[in-house]
Formats: C-alpha cells, structure tokens, sequence
C-alpha cells in the first residue's frame, strides 16, 4: 500500500493491518512524522512533536506485536498514532493552553483521556495547536503559527480543537482528540471536512479536574468517519472515581452502533438558532439538502427550532470568568483575552449565570420530548480568512463570534449529544458540515444516523 494511501486509511483499519503484520507500528510512527515534518510548518497543526517518545513507543509496541501469540488480544488501537490538544495534560510534554510564555511549562501527569487513549494502545505524535485558553472559533494565538485549513490555506481550521482537526484532515494522523466548551469539536470538525462528536455531559470524564466551566467543556473525538468517530469515543468514555457526575455505559458500544439500521424518527430542522441572524446560502441549502435525503430515507422532517437567545448573555459570562480563572497575568494574554478577562464577573454574577443556563437547559431539553433529533448548521457562514477579524475591536469581535457559532453553545449548556458530518463543499472548495444534536445521553441514535448518511 502507498504512503499516502496509509495516511488516510482509518484508523481501525490500521489497527487491523498492525494485527495483521502487515505493517508495523514504528513504520506507521514513522510515516505520520515524515508527512508531519514535511506539512506541519505551512499548516501549524502541530505545536509540539514528540517525534522521540513517539518513536521509542512505536519500537516497543513493533517489539511486543512480534512476540505476541495472539495479535487479537491486544488493545483495539495498538500500534495507531493520534495526537492530543493543547489544553490536555501529557506526562512529558508541554503543556501551553496556548499561551506562548507556557512554552516550558512541561506536565507530569497524563489527564484521565490522555490515560485511556494511551490504554487502548494509542501513540501519541505530540499535542496539536489550540486558539489562547481555548476561548476561540479561530486558532492564531500569538506568538504560534496559525492553524491553517488544509483544504485552502488562507482560511481558518476552525477552533479551539483547529490544531487536531487540520492534523486529522491532512493524514498527520487518523484520529485526534478534541475538547468542545462553545463548538470547539464541531466547529473545526466542520471546517475541516470530519466527523466530530461533542458527547453528553458525563460521558467523558475530565479527570483529574471535576469539570470545566460548570459543565459546559467536553473532550472528544475528530476523524474522517463515523466509525472511527465512534470507537475513539467509545475509548474515552467511562467514569473515573471522583466524577461529580457520569452516565452509564450504553447498551451497546458505540462503534457496534455503526453497523445498525436507524429506526424512522421525528427530526426537527432549522438554518439558524438565534432571530437576528441567517446562515449564508451555501449553509441553508446543504441542511436543506440533507433534510429532504433523510426524508427519503424514511424519516419525518419538521420545520421546527428551540430559541437559544436567553442564552447568550449568561453564557458569556461564564466562557469569560473561564479566562480570569486561568490566573495568568495580563502580559501573557492576548488582547482579546485581556478584554474578556477585564469584564470582571462576579462571583454573584457567574452563580447568577450558571442559575440562567441551567433554567434554559430544562426547557431546551423538553423540546427533544417531541423529537429524536435536531438538525441544524454547525457554523452560520463557512470558515473565515486567517487574520479576518484581527482588525477588529474586542466588541465588535465577539458580536462575529455569536453571529457565526450560534448554533452550538447551547448543546454544551445543556450537556446533549452533538455531531457534525461533512455533506457538501463550497465554491472555495472547503468542505460544508450539518449537526445532528439528540436526545440526553443517546449518542447512539445520532451515530446510527450519521452512519446512514455517510453511506450514501
């Protein structure tokens, strides 16, 4: 098999040649680190490559592949190399948040999902690029190279997970994880042409912390199918011991959720969550699109949406105590981030917002009461041009922000299930994504149905 055929063949179909011999791991190692050393610098995925470690572990595994008896018994992607963000902890490697004064700043223990990707026998390349503290649709924090869109370098790869999804899209590895606190899987998911889960709250535990912002953050998976999507989420979840709070496991895994047939269900639609904006014509029309091909499937579409616009205001809130929490100085942080942080919210003011978010969680919750799913854009316009709002005021730069991610911060209010699937391509050639947001804790029924879609 060619190179670049192995770079973007999915990952469990890697694990399966690994099993198989057909290749080893420290050859497939070694290969995602010659394309990263090659394609890294124009497309500043990659803030550090652990090229070291990652190959001593792809020797060891290569070791301990040729001396297993039963190539089956080993952990489902043994030998598979990923990445992790920059806001998660790897024992051994830097660990930023995106802030360049960090750059020294080396982590001495492995966060409860770095431990469980290593567990499923996974090799870590290094951690991807993430927007400063994660606070951005956009990943350019300074004194980093931007994380640029493989599919047309002048534009965005999305943010905070732009790092790991440019690394993803451009076959630097198969599968990343990604954390999402506003959209921050789903956005560069969908910039980048992949699939990307934001799990319900407790699926994932954010150990060693309790969570993130009351809730609101969760890790998950980016990759360029669902089944993969899938398996890499089944990886990272599971309750850790201290979890303030956790689902049970489902009746089935989610990657055995793949190969099932989506029963007829009750899907609502809309191109738009908030009355003073509209999605650009390229957005409507690919839901639009992708509302009559479920239609055709069997499904009942209805016109329908939740208004989120009591959200926005708490919501802020919250996402800008998150940047004054982090204890950083003025000096290491952007100018936005410093404006954000200069809001100054109040202990009374974040109790206040966390009470808000909570009230409009239980009504958006009743509206999934009479539907299975809710279709939806994952951005309003399709991905910006690197540097396109830096000119702009702080003010005037979060105002673009809810106007372009509408669609996504209440999912992460409310702790539902949410993906994002590739369906079309602009004129830009860049790829064009729609969300499937479902009911509380079922992933599974949004899996089942990504996969029929991505069947076609």
């Amino acid at each position: 098999m060619k190179s670049l055929d192995l770079a973007f063949t999915p990952a469990l179909d890697l694990a399966q040649l690994i099993r198989d011999r057909s290749i080893s791991p420290l050859e497939l190692t070694q290969l995602y680190l010659d394309r990263i050393e090659k394609y890294n610098p124009k497309l500043g995925s990659f803030f550090h490559v652990a090229a070291e470690t990652a190959l001593q572990e792809a020797q060891t595994k290569t070791e301990q592949l040729l001396n297993t008896s039963d190539p089956n018994s080993l952990p489902l992607f043994f030998g598979v190399p990923t990445t992790i963000k920059d806001l998660n902890a790897v024992a051994g490697m830097p660990l930023t948040y995106g802030v360049a004064a960090l750059r020294e700043n080396i982590a001495n223990y492995d966060d409860g999902v770095t431990t469980r990707m290593k567990g499923a026998g996974f090799i870590v390349l290094g951690k991807t690029a993430t927007s400063q503290l994660g606070s951005f649709p956009f990943t350019e924090p300074p004194g980093f190279s931007p994380a640029r869109n493989p599919w047309h370098l002048d534009y965005t790869a999305g943010g905070s997970s732009g790092g790991a999804a440019a690394a993803v899209a451009a076959g630097l590895c198969p599968v990343a994880q990604g954390s999402d606190g506003g959209g921050s899987v789903r956005g560069p998911a969908a910039c980048c042409g992949l699939v990307g889960i934001k799990p319900s709250r407790g699926r994932i535990s954010n150990a060693p912390v309790g969570d993130y912002q009351s809730g609101i953050s969760s890790n998950g998976p980016l990759a360029r199918t669902v089944a993969d999507a899938a398996a890499l989420l089944d990886v990272m979840s599971g309750y850790i011991p201290g979890d303030p709070y956790w689902l049970p496991s489902p009746e089935i895994s989610f990657l055995e959720a793949t190969k099932q047939v989506s029963t007829p269900l009750k899907i609502a639609f809309c191109d738009h969550m908030l009355p003073f904006t509209k999605s650009e014509p390229i957005v409507k029309e690919t839901v639009d699109k992708t509302a009559k091909l479920l239609e055709s499937f069997g499904h009942f579409l209805e016109i329908n949406c939740p208004s989120v616009e009591a959200l926005i205001e708490p919501f802020t809130k919250i996402w800008q105590s998150g940047i004054g929490a982090s204890g950083l100085p003025p000096s290491m942080l952007s100018p936005l981030n410093n404006w954000f942080r200069e809001q100054r919210v109040s202990a009374g003011e974040y109790l206040q917002a966390v009470q808000q978010i909570q009230i409009f969680s239980r009504q958006l919750v009743v509206f999934f009461e009479h539907f299975d799913v809710l279709l939806l854009p994952v951005y309003l316009h399709q991905p910006i041009k690197i540097g396109q709002w830096a000119h702009l005021s702080p003010q005037e730069t979060l105002e673009k922000i809810i106007n372009w991610i509408a669609p996504c911060p209440a999912f992460n209010a409310s702790g539902l299930p949410a993906m994002t699937l590739p369906m079309a391509q602009d004129e830009n050639g860049l790829p064009v994504g729609i969300q499937l947001v479902g009911k509380p804790a079922d992933e599974l029924t949004l899996i089942r149905l990504a996969s029929q879609l991505r069947k076609i």
